[in-house]
């Protein structure tokens, strides 16, 4: 990729800024507030996380669409639009003091969620350089995002003890508006896009929309994919989003919580980084294979460590490297195994049900915390999960192979 020539690495890094402030605000940050809503107001986990259950449902049924009007050199207005509306739906969540105000401003925010992502960017990049071209991009990209929790969880949880969670939420507004808003608008360029291929008449490389989303399902690594992204997004989501309540449960204090969450985000980019060096050209099929045992044993490592937070610091790195190696995979995954055709669509087809289990995921971890009293159920449901990736992404990998 060309990127000094083209002006392609402009547009990355821009991209990747914003992304930093997307996932730092618009995913990163709800546990934090929501931990805080749950002592202010006497609201109950499962009542906070039941609203981002909604919002991240409305996520996963937005996923298709947003792609496909991605695929339609719509990425400027997606992404602009839907970091500004976020914006103003963080600003009504500031000002909030009942449960159906919570609720709709929460669907709403998961419905940009959808729209200002990873999936939505690595779409924009697809339509830019084409999807073969797009790896050198995404990981780029990746490498950019993988600060988000580092940099966003100290300021917002910062905010919150000097200030209260409402401020804090508009901040987290006014990042969204006039930070993603700006770089998204500046990065991307519809009149830069690669041209559209006009199909020819019985050319089977020429599918488009819903023709590629079918002639992808019809492989089986497409639902080999699935299983692997809906089981990630199962640990991944929970994980995030009682990281905070799960180290305090396990005797740290919220500077020690915090400090353990930080060092998720360089771990990151250190796993990002050590594709871009070592791996570059190895086959996403190979990479993924031996990337998804780290999740496993890195579970393990979360339920059964002793409460000392360098221990605990040490796991979540390892966990970290491995979260962001498997971002790259997930971005580069359908082109090299599934279809070159409409990523934008396939991508988002593949996204739907992961985002539906990431809503469901955080909830039912509440009412499992609630029910056994604790995170150890909670950690081995994860633990299955993080094994059913495994199967998964080693089926599609097989199934590449043919």
């Amino acid at each position: 990729m060309k990127a000094d020539k083209s002006g392609t690495g402009r547009f990355i890094h821009l991209l990747g800024a914003a992304q930093i402030c997307s996932w730092g605000t618009v995913f990163y940050g709800f546990p934090l507030i929501a931990e805080a809503m749950r002592a202010d107001l006497g609201w109950s986990k499962t009542e906070l996380y039941g609203a981002a259950t909604l919002g991240v449902l409305l996520a996963g049924l937005a996923a298709y669409p947003v792609g496909s009007a991605i695929d339609r050199g719509n990425g400027r207005l997606i992404m602009t639009g839907a970091s500004v509306i976020a914006g103003l739906l963080f600003a009504g969540w500031s000002q909030v003091e009942s449960i159906a105000v919570f609720y709709l401003v929460l669907a709403g925010i998961g419905c940009m969620q959808a729209a200002t992502l990873y999936e939505p960017a690595f779409a924009v990049i697809a339509r830019r350089v084409g999807a073969l071209k797009a790896r050198n991009g995404i990981t780029t990209l990746t490498l950019w995002g993988g600060f988000a929790s580092t940099v966003f969880i100290p300021i917002i949880q910062f905010v919150i003890e000097a200030r209260g969670w409402r401020e804090a939420l508009l901040v987290m507004a006014a990042v969204n508006i006039v930070v993603c808003g700006s770089l998204y608008a500046l990065a991307i360029d519809p009149a830069k896009d690669a041209p559209r291929p006009v199909p020819s008449p019985g050319d089977p490389a020429a599918i488009a929309g819903r023709a590629a989303v079918a002639a992808a399902m019809r492989k089986p690594a497409y639902w080999g994919l699935m299983l692997a992204w809906s089981s990630y997004a199962l640990a991944f989501s929970t994980l995030t989003y009682h990281f905070f309540p799960l180290f305090l449960e396990r005797g740290l204090d919220s500077k020690g919580a915090v400090a353990v969450l930080t060092v998720i985000g360089p771990a990151q980019v250190a796993g990002r980084i050590a594709i871009r060096w070592l791996a570059a050209e190895a086959p996403v099929r190979k990479l993924g294979s031996a990337i998804v045992v780290v999740f496993p044993l890195a579970v393990l490592g979360f339920a059964f460590a002793p409460p000392q937070a360098l221990l605990i610091a040490a796991i979540a790195a390892f966990y970290g490297a491995a979260n962001g190696m498997i971002t790259i995979v997930r971005g580069v995954a359908v082109p090299e195994m599934v279809s070159r055709e409409a990523y934008g669509a396939i991508s988002g087809s593949l996204v739907a049900p992961m985002n539906i289990v990431t809503a469901l995921s955080p909830f039912g971890a509440a009412l499992l915390w609630q029910a056994s009293g604790g995170y150890g159920a909670v950690l081995a449901v994860i633990f299955a999960g993080s094994l059913t990736l495994c199967a998964g992404f080693w089926f599609a990998a097989y199934w590449a192979r043919k």
